[in-house]
């Protein structure tokens, strides 16, 4: 994707240089002022690109039609769970049915040190607007083949997760419209909260329209220098939208790419289409390259704080605040007179045994 910006602007220059003897320079200062020109247009290719040379696609991590290599049988590059199936055109990882589990896993542990993870995915379904669930969600991480309760995974992972929640547990989630993509760092002890959409633990995030559209969803990944962005494109203008920005994280490498999805009272249709994994090829200062040689063993982000989210139960409203009391006091109003029945009857009772 970023390649193809460098590639298109270093094409105009060949086209230039290849129209050089039509142009007749009456001076150094002519062509001094071309030459710098020609820098330039080299430079802003390279910064926007953001320092990557290259990038090509790595098939041994990549999913794409008509997929070949997925299966259950253990010479498989990719390994089918619960309810996923393979069609010619996607992989349903779970049905437009209740209670059901489906998910994908790459065989092979991943040994790229700068990435971008391109998917291409649909959600759709026959259920109302928030009558619908549960959604997908996209792994690298330390564990496999884990059936779970997150999104069809684990609970308690190591390593990244990246949700498309569909619907919304949390009565008070009012700052966020659903669908919403967000982004997770596990540790291994970190949970994720479903009764809060994983308020607690969000890195990041944002809300995409991407059920019943009709175009596909698309998603990227990238990871370089110990930096995350993701962002999506959900209205099939080939444009990416900003979504999420995540500086000082790292990852350890040998993890699993994978893909996963669930429903329980509620469904939809989860299908994948395809997951592309390109290598980046990234320049780094000495001091880079000298960071880059620590040893990361447990996934870790900078400033983690910053990112924790204080889940607060909301109070009453004045409303609620009154209909409470007005039921309390008839409800200490009831009591009061049996009491008082009670304790006339006792006392009836308690007068005859004299007589």
């Amino acid at each position: 994707m970023v390649a193809a910006v460098t590639v298109t602007n270093l094409d105009r220059f060949r086209s230039f240089c290849f129209l050089w003897p039509m142009f007749r320079f009456k001076n150094i200062r002519e062509l001094t002022c071309l030459f710098v020109a020609a820098c330039v247009l080299v430079s802003r290719s390279a910064a926007d690109g953001q320092d990557f040379v290259e990038d090509f696609m790595k098939r041994e991590y990549s999913l794409v039609k008509p997929y070949r290599g997925l299966g259950f049988s253990t010479s498989s590059q990719w390994h089918l769970m619960g309810t996923a199936m393979i069609t010619p055109d996607h992989v349903r990882l779970t049905p437009d049915l209740q209670s059901r589990q489906g998910a994908v896993w790459s065989r092979m542990p991943l040994l790229v040190r700068d990435w971008e993870l391109q998917v291409q995915f649909k959600i759709h379904g026959l259920g109302k607007k928030n009558l619908n669930g549960d959604g997908m969600a996209f792994w690298l991480t330390k564990e496999r083949m884990q059936n779970g309760p997150v999104f069809g995974n684990m609970n308690q992972f190591t390593g990244l997760g990246i949700f498309v929640d569909t619907y919304p547990n949390s009565e008070h989630s009012l700052d966020r419209m659903f669908p919403y993509v967000s982004v997770m760092l596990g540790n291994g002890s970190l949970s994720y909260d479903q009764e809060y959409d994983g308020r607690p633990t969000d890195l990041g995030g944002c809300s995409a329209a991407i059920r019943n559209s009709i175009y596909d969803t698309f998603l990227l990944v990238r990871y370089s220098k110990n930096r995350l962005t993701l962002r999506v494109d959900v209205d099939g203008k080939q444009e990416w939208k900003d979504c999420a920005d995540i500086t000082g994280l790292r990852l350890p490498s040998g993890y699993f790419f994978g893909a996963s999805s669930a429903t329980g009272d509620l469904s939809d249709n989860h299908d994948l289409i395809s997951m592309k994994l390109f290598q980046l090829t990234v320049e780094r200062t000495p001091e880079e390259e000298e960071d880059d040689k620590e040893e990361v063993t447990i996934p870790t982000v900078d400033n983690m704080e910053q990112f924790q989210v204080e889940v607060q139960e909301e109070g009453m409203s004045g409303v609620q605040y009154f209909i409470t009391i007005v039921f309390s006091i008839v409800g200490l109003g009831v009591l009061s007179v049996v009491a008082l029945s009670v304790y006339g009857r006792w006392k009836e009772n308690r007068r005859k045994r004299f007589y």
